[in-house]
């Protein structure tokens, strides 16, 4: 625990801290006006806490309720404040918050500018660093500040070389100010737009950025007046005197009170981003009002891009409850499924209660049924998507798309309406994604099972030696490439009657695609070779759990599959990275009894069937078999020595 100090003290910052402040400060950004509305909607954050801890805790305001957001430009000086007379914080809360911004996730933020070869301003709102978007127009940035309760305010500078100070002051209010002393080049009239101390400069970037900002944001206006006589009239040769003007700037107006129909995409788009401190547009608007039993207005909103979190379990994203306009929680997690976690936005219900615990609502039965008709809107906002803009459902895919799969397989009671909207790639086209619908209707007739190969990409399943026989008869394929694709497809089990079938699981289901005698020529086979595939399985011998004669390979010598009893090969390898190595797969090695290296398999064994060389080719098909999985040899070295040895004799 960080101990305060009437001294003045020098630290320095984080290290990654010192690189973002870096790029910060040298970096080219597109759009610098944004501090302002970063730092304005911190202030709003520090209000809207204080406003809710007030409400079992009227202490805290100490005899102020008029909250307010000020901001003050000084030529003079050349510098630019802005104080409001929210929470507040401690010392400790200063270093912890301002010094060190580790968990805003700073080490991510660098990582993606390194990924995107350039600096983007966008990022900024993603990563939780608004309070440092100040270093991009201030060549000094002081904040001072109090919280409700303490003797003495908290005072920190810094000027963005990797260091800051810190030390007690006098503060006779509650709240924080921020003094940003600007860079030359953003008090200069020569560039008007960029001129952040021109009053109608800023008043134009608050309507801009910030006019739903619910609490007053004022700023002092002088004007020159000439007296006025008894009857009201202008004396006009009196000398001009200065008049000072307190004026609001934004309207407060709170937008999801308003009829959607005389809203604008734009002005949406603004709300959206002040709220939610983002820099792109939304990706889709829902704004709806219910009557009734249940009564709310809502506005949800689905990102353009997910946040660099939004697959960590310390995600903190959720829906804003708001009463008759005023804000009562941020973050509620509960209203939605956790697959649909990635709307923003609020809902607004006269029957919030002002004072109420997550433990209540969680058992409120009117929260329950907002969000279950929450759901249903999005889930139908979804579906209209994916039939009538396929491009912008796709991008939402590409972004949340493993959230939709996760919850298949997570809520078991929902993965019948969230089949629908399943996008996988498949063999029957290299560009295009699939529904299970549009699979199934390409389906001949005779195909009773929906095919599906697992692989890291799409090239390493097409080159898995089960996919032989598919391509062949030109049966399609999905391709699952991401982690959880096989939990879902597991979890669904079938689509419209229809099972799930791995190109590498049991037997391929090709009775009805087959050739009539194509089953009958696989079991004499396997009858013929029945000694055979006996010493391969003795060979290999918990290794595998049967070696039988293929019927899915044409060129390839081998290939190992699972039962459908058990997990297959691609979850047994999923589960042991997730420290689940108990979990394995019945092995079975596959044999192409066309090719030529089973013949000289079979006439080793024939020969002398407990001879070494008989042993190594069991092992090395086996290898071999893993290799085209993906998998290492048991026995890296002894695999490579066996390989060495054949090249040997077969020179010789």
């Amino acid at each position: 625990m960080t101990q305060s100090t009437t001294t003045k003290e020098t630290r320095e910052f984080q290290t990654e801290t010192k690189q973002l402040l870096d790029l910060m400060i040298h970096s080219i950004y597109t759009n610098r006006e944004i501090f302002l509305r970063e730092l304005i909607s911190n202030a709003s954050d520090a209000i809207d806490k204080i406003r809710f801890e007030a409400l079992t805790n009227h202490e805290l305001l100490e005899e102020n309720a008029d909250f307010e957001i000020f901001l003050v430009p000084d030529e003079a000086t050349k510098t630019l404040t802005i104080s409001d007379n929210g929470m507040g914080m401690t010392y400790d809360e200063v270093v912890d918050n301002i010094g060190t911004i580790a968990k805003s996730g700073t080490k991510d933020f660098l990582d993606k500018l390194k990924d995107t070869g350039s600096p983007s301003v966008e990022l900024i709102g993603q990563f939780g660093v608004g309070f440092y978007s100040a270093f991009m127009v201030a060549e000094k940035v002081t904040l001072i500040t109090r919280a409700p309760g303490q003797p003495m305010g908290i005072r920190w500078e810094s000027t963005g070389d990797g260091s800051y100070t810190i030390e007690e002051c006098d503060k006779e209010s509650r709240g924080t100010t921020i003094i940003l002393t600007l860079h030359a080049e953003y008090c200069s009239s020569d560039q008007p737009a960029e001129n952040f101390l021109n009053r109608y400069n800023l008043q134009n970037l608050v309507k801009k950025y910030s006019d739903y900002i619910r609490y007053p944001i004022k700023m002092s206006f002088v004007n020159e007046e000439k007296p006025r006589d008894a009857d009201g009239k202008v004396i006009e040769d009196a000398p001009a005197a200065q008049v000072t003007e307190v004026r609001t700037l934004n309207s407060m107006t709170p937008l999801w009170t308003r009829n959607k129909n005389e809203i604008t995409k734009e002005e949406y788009n603004n709300f959206y981003k002040t709220l939610f401190h983002d820099y792109e547009d939304p990706l889709e608007i829902i704004h709806s009002k219910m009557e009734g039993a249940v009564e709310y207005t809502t506005v949800l909103f689905i990102p353009a891009h997910a946040p660099f979190d939004f697959y960590q379990r310390e995600s903190t994203s959720g829906i804003r409850l708001y009463s008759r306009n005023v804000f009562i929680m941020d973050n509620y997690k509960d209203l939605l499924p956790e697959y649909l976690r990635f709307a923003r936005g609020l809902v607004d219900s006269p029957d919030f209660s002002l004072n109420i615990s997550r433990e209540l609502l969680q058992h409120s039965s009117q929260l329950q049924k907002v969000g279950s008709n929450l759901e249903k809107s999005l889930l139908k906002t979804l579906e209209n998507m994916l039939t009538k803009d396929r491009p912008k459902y796709e991008t939402f895919w590409k972004e949340y798309g493993r959230a939709i799969k996760s919850g298949v397989y997570a809520n078991y009671d929902d993965r019948k309406k969230l089949q629908e909207l399943l996008l996988f790639p498949t063999s029957h086209s290299a560009d295009e994604l699939t529904t299970l619908a549009d699979y199934t209707a390409r389906m001949p007739e005779t195909q009773k099972v929906i095919y599906y190969a697992t692989g890291k990409d799409r090239a390493a399943v097409e080159r898995l030696p089960q996919m032989e026989l598919l391509k062949e008869k030109g049966i399609e394929v999905l391709y699952l490439l991401d982690r959880v694709d096989e939990f879902a497809i597991e979890a669904l089990h079938d689509y419209k009657e229809k099972n799930f079938q791995s190109i590498s699981r049991g037997d391929l289901k090709l009775d009805d695609v087959d050739a009539p005698d194509a089953k009958q020529e696989t079991d004499k086979l396997t009858k013929d070779n029945e000694s055979l595939l006996s010493a391969i399985k003795e060979r290999l011998a918990g290794k595998i759990t049967e070696a039988k004669i293929s019927s899915r390979l044409k060129s390839s010598p081998v290939c190992l599959v699972s039962s459908d009893n058990g997990i297959s090969l691609s979850m047994e390898q999923i589960l042991s990275e997730m420290d689940k190595s108990g979990f394995k797969a019945r092995r079975i090695l596959e044999l192409n009894p066309n090719h030529k290296v089973f013949s000289v398999l079979k006439n080793l064994h024939e020969k002398s069937p407990e001879s070494e060389a008989f042993n190594d080719y069991c092992e090395l098909l086996y290898g071999q078999a893993l290799l085209m999985e993906g998998l290492a040899p048991d026995d890296p070295v002894s695999f490579a020595n066996k390989v060495a040895t054949l090249m040997a004799e077969a020179k010789e």
